[in-house]
């Protein structure tokens, strides 16, 4: 059992992470950041949920980029094969649920 306070959540580095559970292959961890993430695509779906922050979420959709700013609560969905890249807007922090080792 643990219980985990997000907005007392960093890291030594952007997009640290603290694991939070493994379940049948799905990680979840919470990732701290103040800096953008790369363009990638992810071998699984991923599930994007802002927990403290914004973060302008970028993504391409049939050849178009797209952008969302994600504020606290709000979730961005990933399918497979959906390339994105987060933009955080000062320090947030995030909860990630995506396939174990998933980049």
């Amino acid at each position: 059992m643990q219980v985990i306070r997000a907005r007392e959540f960093t890291a030594e580095r952007p997009w640290g992470a603290k694991d939070i559970a493994c379940m049948q292959g799905i990680s979840t961890r919470l990732h701290w950041t103040d800096q953008s993430y790369h363009w990638h695509v992810n071998d699984g779906d991923e599930v994007f949920v802002v927990l403290d922050g914004e973060v302008e979420m970028r993504y391409r959709d049939k050849g178009k980029e797209h952008k969302a700013l994600l504020g606290c609560g709000d979730i961005f969905y990933a399918g497979v094969g959906t390339a994105h890249c987060a933009f955080p807007v000062g320090p947030a922090r995030i909860l990630v649920v995506e396939k174990q080792g998933s980049i």
